[in-house]
């Protein structure tokens, strides 16, 4: 594999002063060494906290689905 495959791009995001201010008090002690790789970091933990909370929303798994469906089949409930 060349290094390409594992080049990562990245952009520029504006934050208003104040608030990269707050996250350096909050970053201190973290051994972050930038505001933008602490706030990397913290978007991808909140994302994946939604993530995970929009999976564990999902009443069944497909499985589990499969198996209440064929139970009501052979309960006779439905066809």
């Amino acid at each position: 594999m060349t290094e390409d495959k594992h080049k990562v791009e990245y952009t520029t995001i504006s934050i208003p002063k104040p608030l990269v201010e707050k996250v350096k008090e909050r970053m201190k002690g973290t051994g972050f060494a930038s505001v933008s790789s602490y706030v990397t970091y913290v978007l991808r933990q909140v994302l994946s906290s939604i993530e995970e909370e929009e999976r564990s929303k999902q009443a069944f798994t497909k499985e589990e689905e499969e198996k209440v469906k064929q139970r009501l089949r052979d309960l006779g409930y439905i066809d």
